[in-house]
């Protein structure tokens, strides 16, 4: 550590007067100086959350789904209009975006790249010229600060920079000095190529603190944000709320994810936890994801034997998920769940293969008495 004082201490001997006197013109700020306000790009309600020439952040445990959030924010971006609760606009000249990931492989990185442009309602089968995706999962910290720089430097017209995994630009995420160098490179960039830059960065497991030293500047000074957290009632809903934002606060959301595995706005979500009563109630309205947690959770690893015995883990496992329902209901969801889902009917056991939405489950044919018990 006193190394590091040390050598920011002394930085800037290395400056020549030359170099100092023209930083120090370019620094100062006059009474008849003029500047534009700094152009809106991402609002959430009326609320600004980015703007041109300042860096933002998302952050959250792992999985309150940070990438499908970040996802949607980058779709709206590319696609000019509303994608949950967020809408974009990219002026002329400042429309391509550069989406860099830190953490994936190049197959989920490619999951990404596929679901913000479904998101966007555009083609998943032609590359998109106004969306960069690069993956840096393999390089170091200093060749991805380089790699970006020179993307950066390449003049394409970016209006947007999208960075999942800030951690992965430093070695030690508790480290002074590198915290310091990120968050400068943060404003740097921001600043020198007028564009916006959204950061993604998890919240300690054990509190909600962002991590690190890097989460401590990062929440000093970025312009807005965003955490990101798992419903405590509902698991498969996540909520986005403001952790800091310099505008008006907005109204938080809630979103989930659907069949289709793109994130779908929570209509009516009441943030004490729950979902008000709506019109619709029907298990037909629970999403593939609900009914897998349910279904794992009543199976597990293990073989079920018995119709009653099925249906009465159904029964506690849909309940925990916000589903209760008596055992009328549940012998209709149980013959849906092998009709309608095409799920496979064997002899013998009763067990449940978390696998592909389509084949993730083999029953016993007891299940098949579930009509002569109505």
């Amino acid at each position: 550590m006193e190394n590091e004082k040390r050598t920011d201490r002394n930085s800037w001997a290395e400056l020549d007067e030359n170099r100092l006197s023209d930083i120090l013109t370019a620094s100062q700020i006059k009474a008849t100086d003029t500047y534009e306000t700094p152009p809106q790009i991402i609002w959430i309600d009326n609320s600004t959350i980015a703007t041109l020439g300042n860096f933002s952040a998302s952050t959250g445990k792992a999985k309150a789904k940070k990438t499908f959030n970040v996802s949607a924010i980058v779709a709206a971006s590319l696609a000019g209009r509303q994608v949950l609760n967020y809408r974009a606009h990219l002026p002329e000249g400042k429309r391509r975006i550069l989406y860099v990931d830190t953490e994936q492989s190049r197959f989920h990185c490619h999951n990404v790249l596929e679901r913000i442009l479904r998101l966007a309602g555009l083609p998943t089968t032609t590359d998109n010229e106004n969306l960069d995706f690069i993956c840096l999962r393999e390089y170091t910290p200093a060749v991805r600060i380089g790699v970006i720089d020179y993307a950066l430097r390449q003049n394409k017209g970016y209006g947007l920079v999208i960075i999942d995994g800030i951690r992965d630009l430093m070695l030690d995420i508790n480290s002074t000095s590198e915290s310091v160098e990120v968050i400068n490179k943060m404003m740097e960039w921001s600043s020198k190529y007028d564009l916006h830059i959204h950061c993604v960065l998890h919240l300690n497991k054990g509190d909600n603190n962002v991590r690190g030293h890097i989460g401590t500047e990062m929440s000093n000074k970025a312009e807005t944000v965003l955490v990101i957290t798992k419903s405590a009632e509902n698991p498969v809903i996540s909520e986005v709320h403001a952790l800091h934002i310099r505008e008006k606060e907005f109204k938080p959301f809630a979103f989930s994810v659907d069949d289709e595995g793109l994130p779908v706005m929570v209509d009516n979500y009441s943030f004490d936890g729950s979902v008000r009563p709506k019109a619709r109630s029907s298990f037909m309205d629970l999403s593939i994801e609900q009914h897998r947690e349910a279904l794992s959770a009543a199976f597990g690893d293990r073989p079920i034997k018995g119709f009653e015995n099925v249906l009465q883990a159904l029964m506690a496992s849909y309940e925990a998920i916000g589903f209760k329902r008596g055992r009328s209901v549940m012998i209709k969801l149980l013959q849906y769940l092998t009709e309608n889902l095409k799920l496979i009917v064997k002899r013998d056991k009763l067990f449940y293969y978390d696998v592909t939405p389509t084949e993730a489950l083999l029953f016993d044919e007891e299940c098949e008495d579930a009509e002569g018990e109505k």
